[in-house]
């Protein structure tokens, strides 16, 4: 029938479960509000670090206490602390949300990482297990990122997963006293399988030097991979 999409499987996506997640650079484990001791030490120092979320800075481990606490008690978003091998010390969080088993969407989102784990592969890792346990584990289709438009490393991080950018929603919403424009990214069906192979293929210790540098960037090797 003409003006219709195409036929696709209508049954829910199961949600996702509360279980620890390993990985070789990071183990996801569900949010606890134990985790929020190291957290907050983690945080001391990276006040700039949660400029694009809706919460934080923490002043006290109270308050970081209290919000771990209701945090963690959420379903969705369903929230992991990210804790990397290298240090075995728990340095951020990110979560799946904006959950929707009908539709076989799902978000990537709410991702704090300490200044010790950006730009590390721990941190890549954990974007990854988080988009696999949804993606391949679950059969979700739509796989979402959204951020403030004002936010370029975010923006940057999304294109460099492979996310595709889909527009802006203008003055969407207000966020700790400001009017924020949000952009919208997505990785759908098709175009998945290829992504996740430029993901494993970065993460890959052969892409690594001695010293640590990736020889390969996600975007040269997603374009090196079949379907490109």
């Amino acid at each position: 029938m003409s003006g219709l999409g195409p036929e696709v499987d209508p049954t829910p996506r199961p949600l996702p479960a509360r279980i620890r997640l390993r990985g070789q650079h990071v183990e996801l484990e569900p949010l606890h509000v134990r985790h929020a001791p190291e957290l907050f030490r983690a945080a001391q120092g990276a006040d700039a670090s949660w400029a694009g979320l809706g919460y934080g800075p923490f002043p006290t481990q109270d308050a970081m206490t209290k919000f771990v606490g209701d945090f963690a008690a959420t379903h969705d978003p369903m929230v992991w602390a990210a804790r990397p091998v290298a240090t075995g010390v728990v340095s951020g969080w990110l979560s799946l949300m904006d959950i929707q088993p009908r539709h076989a969407a799902i978000e990537l989102g709410h991702i704090w990482f300490a200044p010790s784990m950006q730009r590390t592969r721990a941190a890549t890792e954990a974007m990854v297990m988080l988009l696999r346990l949804a993606a391949d584990d679950l059969g979700y289709r739509r796989l979402v990122w959204k951020c403030n438009a004002l936010n370029e490393a975010s923006r940057r991080a999304a294109s460099r997963l492979g996310f595709t950018y889909e527009g802006r929603h203008r003055a969407h919403m207000v966020v700790k006293g400001r009017l924020r424009d949000t952009d919208w990214f997505s990785i759908v069906g098709e175009e998945w399988p290829r992504c996740r192979d430029a993901m494993l293929a970065w993460l890959a210790p052969e892409n690594f030097a001695p010293d640590g540098t990736a020889l390969r960037g996600m975007a040269a090797l997603r374009a090196s991979l079949p379907g490109a």
